[in-house]
C-alpha cells in the first residue's frame, strides 16, 4: 500500500481541516525534528492537520511524541523507481558527482528519501498543502500562504544574492493531485536523468515558472553567519536547520550557531520558548547597525 493512517492510540489518522501541513521523516533523527516542528506549528494556532509522512525506517516508539500534537501519522513507502535511478541517486554517487561543497549532510541523510516528498501530491483529501522540511521551525502564524499558488518556495539564499534564481525545497506551496503526481513520475525516471540536488532540482524543473515565497519563509540558518544583514528575527517565519542539524552530537558549526541551537532545543523540550522579540540579531546585522546607530 502507498498511503497509510498509522495506527494510534489517540486522533493521528483523522482529517480534519481542509488545508494540511506537511512534513517527512525517514529515520529517528528527522522523527526528532519533526517533534520540534509540530510543537511550533501547534504554538502558532493553526487549525490545519499537521501530516507526517513516514517510512519503515521509523519505529513506533519514535513516532510517538508526535502524538501529543495531535499529527496525522501516514506511512508511506519508497517512490518505485528503477534500480538504475536509485544508483545513480544513492548518496555517494550523487556527492562523487555533484559535490555538496558548502556544508555537511549528516550521515543519517539518504538522499534517496528526498524524493517521498512527490507523495504529498496523492494527499487529496486537501486542497492545498504546505510542505516543510523536518529540521526546520515554524516562528510566526503561516496560514495565510495556504491561499498562495502552486507551487510556491523560497530561493535557496544561504551564501549570496547571486542563490536567488534557485528554490529550496524545504518549504512549498502545493495542491495535491494524483494527475500531478503520475506526471511526476514520468518525468523523474526517465532514461539517464539525474538530479544533482535530489527533489530539489526536480521540482525547479517541473515547476520552471515557480512563484516566489519571501526569503523569510525559508531563512537557512548558514544567514547567520554569511549574510548577517538579511537576519531580523520578526520578519523570519520559518527557520530551516540546512546541513548541520541542531541535535547532532558533533555538530562541526555548533559555536558559530548556538543560539539557533539553544532555540531549537527550546522547541523540543518545551521548556524555553523565547519570544522573537527577546531574541538578539547576529553580528553585522543591520537591525544591529541602526540600533548603534552607524
Amino acid at each position: 500500500m502507498i498511503l497509510t493512517n498509522t495506527p494510534s492510540d489517540g486522533p493521528s489518522s483523522s482529517t480534519v481541516a481542509r488545508h494540511a501541513f506537511v512534513t517527512l521523516v525517514t529515520n529517528a533523527d528527522y522523527a526528532k525534528g519533526a517533534t520540534a516542528l509540530a510543537r511550533s506549528l501547534r504554538l502558532t494556532g493553526t487549525t490545519a492537520d499537521i501530516v507526517i509522512l513516514h517510512t519503515g525506517g521509523v519505529s513506533a516508539a519514535d513516532l510517538r511524541p508526535l502524538q501529543m500534537f495531535g499529527c496525522r501519522l501516514i506511512e508511506t513507502d519508497l517512490l518505485p523507481l528503477s534500480d538504475a535511478f536509485n544508483e545513480r541517486h544513492a548518496r555517494q554517487s550523487v556527492h562523487a558527482r555533484a559535490p555538496f561543497s558548502k556544508g555537511r549532510k549528516p550521515a543519517f541523510h539518504s538522499l534517496l528519501d528526498n524524493f517521498c516528498k512527490l507523495r504529498l501530491w496523492q494527499l487529496v483529501e486537501y486542497e492545498r498543502c504546505i510542505f516543510i522540511d523536518a529540521d526546520a521551525l515554524v516562528l510566526k502564524p503561516i496560514d495565510r500562504y495556504f491561499d498562495y499558488p502552486e507551487f510556491c518556495a523560497a530561493p535557496n539564499v544561504y551564501e549570496s544574492l547571486a542563490d536567488f534564481h534557485r528554490l529550496n525545497s524545504g518549504v512549498f506551496v502545493a495542491k495535491p493531485s494524483l494527475a500531478t503526481y503520475e506526471a511526476m513520475l514520468a518525468r523523474l525516471d526517465v532514461p539517464d536523468a539525474f538530479w544533482p540536488r535530489t527533489d530539489q532540482t526536480f521540482l525547479q524543473s517541473f515547476f520552471p515558472e515557480w512563484h516566489g515565497l519571501p526569503v523569510t519563509m525559508n531563512m537557512l540558518q548558514y544567514v547567520w553567519f554569511t549574510m548577517p544583514e538579511l537576519w531580523d528575527w520578526p520578519s523570519i517565519s520559518i527557520l530551516h536547520y540546512q546541513y548541520e542539524k541542531p541535535w547532532e552530537n558533533d555538530h562541526p558549526k555548533a559555536d558559530r550557531l548556538q543560539p539557533l541551537i539553544d532555540l531549537w532545543y527550546g522547541f523540543f523540550t518545551g521548556e524555553t520558548v523565547p519570544a522573537l522579540a527577546e531574541l538578539s540579531n547576529p553580528a553585522g546585522s543591520n537591525s544591529e547597525k541602526a540600533d548603534s546607530g552607524k
